[in-house]
């Protein structure tokens, strides 16, 4: 066909335009069930076969479906947040009222297959017509006096028009529909999951800042009892200023760290707030005081690659999506044949009210109509052509959603695999720092050693001790990551209500 677009190189879903019209039109009369335009097919999708790293000890492919996997972190603090989140989280709760929207358009729909215009109709009308003005006053005054210029008229009927849906226009239309509110459902999931992903992040986020907060006002502590030892041997002529200033230094260096993680502290109760949807005093009575970062389980069970089609909202989502798309094509098709109606009408009218309902005065109508925009056939058909572009766009971003759906996990696990490998480095690393520091003291007090080896001791005992805390965190947020990519969290729905 003339005009044709270029569609990418990958082959087309499904739907061919340049149906021949007069075979169209053939098969219409022949059966009135057509519905003209495509049958939705599941796009192709690229999954792999299994993971990278199911080889690994701390990563299995046995089968589950993470539908509360927080509480694999055995914290009852964090369990009160997702429940809470759940309960009143404003976000969710628009979502929710969308799947409200789409249910009820849904309806709407529904209700264009039976006749689309059902009226009850009254009227009573008076009516005097002047005999000073035209046409009485050019009557003859003895014909003007036979004249009555007082009418009156009652009336009711009931009216019914009805578009058949001869080629499916209606059908494909609530096919459409039903779609959208799957989507919609699968777009409160998706939230869902995002949302109890993001509140433990911020959670394990907290409890980092609250962990590294501590090392750094302990370190603070070890610091100024290495200043006053220096200012004593100072006092004592035992050795320079210099390394009393060393000592304010390192001091000052680290109690500056203090302020900028107590900001960092707040801002994430305060974003945890609201993702709670409640003030951020009140968060207080949720997670108490300064904690520890969570443990973290042994081992994750990823099941496999294949499951992520079922259990993935967001991949639900984009399925149904492509769906409702392909719907549309069908209605953007149906507008190339006639549209036949049937019209009818049922009342009475009189010109008194006591007539009104006589035999004599029943009115009654039907109709069978018809009209074809044969004339806009071309315009027509470059819809069609739009509706299929987009369907086309729709398939391509299920097939993306699916290939990135992997790419999280696969990312996730690596985060967490390296982590938990940096964890075990970093706390031998730690170990080693903290005695070096109780040595180096001891030997700097006896006079044996320099204060440049007890600067050094304290500086890698505190970078040590918050980069440890922060690979920590990195373990836990890394496996939330990995349970967010695998779409757990959404399940909790299929028990609850939506808002």
């Amino acid at each position: 066909i003339a005009g044709e677009p270029v569609m990418p190189k990958h082959k087309r879903i499904h739907y061919k335009p340049g149906r021949p019209l007069l075979l169209a039109m053939l098969v219409g009369s022949l059966s009135a069930c057509t519905m003209v335009g495509p049958d939705f097919q599941t796009p192709t999708s690229q999954v792999p076969e299994s993971w990278s790293s199911v080889d690994k000890e701390a990563v299995t492919a046995n089968p589950v479906d993470h539908q509360e996997w927080w509480k694999n972190f055995n914290d009852p603090a964090l369990d009160k947040l997702i429940e809470q989140s759940y309960q009143e989280n404003l976000g969710l709760q628009i979502a929710g009222l969308r799947v409200y929207e789409a249910r009820a358009l849904l309806g709407f729909a529904t209700g264009t297959l039976y006749p689309q215009r059902q009226s009850v109709n009254g009227s009573a009308a008076s009516l005097q017509i002047s005999e000073n003005a035209e046409p009485i006053s050019n009557l003859p005054p003895a014909v003007g006096d036979l004249v009555d210029t007082d009418f009156n008229r009652f009336g009711t009927s009931l009216d019914a028009a009805w578009e058949l849906d001869f080629w499916g226009r209606f059908r494909r239309g609530v096919e459409s529909a039903d779609a959208n509110l799957a989507a919609s459902l699968a777009t409160y999931d998706d939230f869902l999951v995002t949302l109890t992903g993001e509140v433990a992040t911020a959670y394990i986020l907290l409890r980092t800042l609250e962990e590294r907060l501590a090392y750094a006002e302990n370190n603070v502590a070890i610091q100024a009892r290495s200043l006053e030892i220096a200012q004593t041997r100072f006092r004592n002529g035992l050795v320079t200023e210099l390394d009393v200033q060393l000592a304010r230094a390192l001091l000052g260096n680290t109690q500056s760290t203090i302020p900028e993680l107590q900001r960092g502290i707040r801002q994430t109760r305060l974003a945890l707030s609201l993702l709670l949807g409640m003030p951020p005093n009140d968060l207080q009575n949720i997670i108490g005081g300064p904690g520890n970062i969570p443990a973290t389980p042994q081992s994750i069970a990823l099941g496999a690659p294949a499951d992520l089609l079922r259990r993935r909202p967001d991949i639900r989502r984009a399925e149904l999506q492509a769906a409702a798309q392909s719907a549309r094509i069908g209605i953007a098709e149906a507008d190339k044949y006639p549209a036949f109606r049937l019209i009818g009408s049922v009342g009475y009218a009189a010109d008194s009210t006591g007539d009104l309902f006589d035999s004599g005065s029943d009115i009654n109508l039907a109709a069978f109509t018809f009209n074809w925009n044969f004339l806009n056939y071309g315009r027509v058909r470059n819809r069609v052509r739009v509706e299929d572009a987009r369907f086309q766009q729709a398939a391509t971003l299920y097939q993306n959603t699916v290939l990135n759906a992997a790419r999280e996990v696969e990312s996730g696990l690596t985060g967490y695999l390296r982590a938990q490998e940096r964890v075990v480095a970093l706390t031998d690393s730690v170990d080693a720092s903290r005695r070096a520091v109780e040595l180096a003291q001891t030997q700097y007090r006896d006079g044996v050693i320099s204060y440049t080896l007890v600067l050094d001791a304290q500086q890698f005992r505190l970078l040590n001790e918050d980069q440890l805390t922060v690979a920590r965190g990195d373990v836990a947020r890394n496996l939330i990551a990995t349970y967010k990519a695998l779409g757990g969290g959404w399940q909790r729905r299929e028990t609850g209500p939506l808002i």
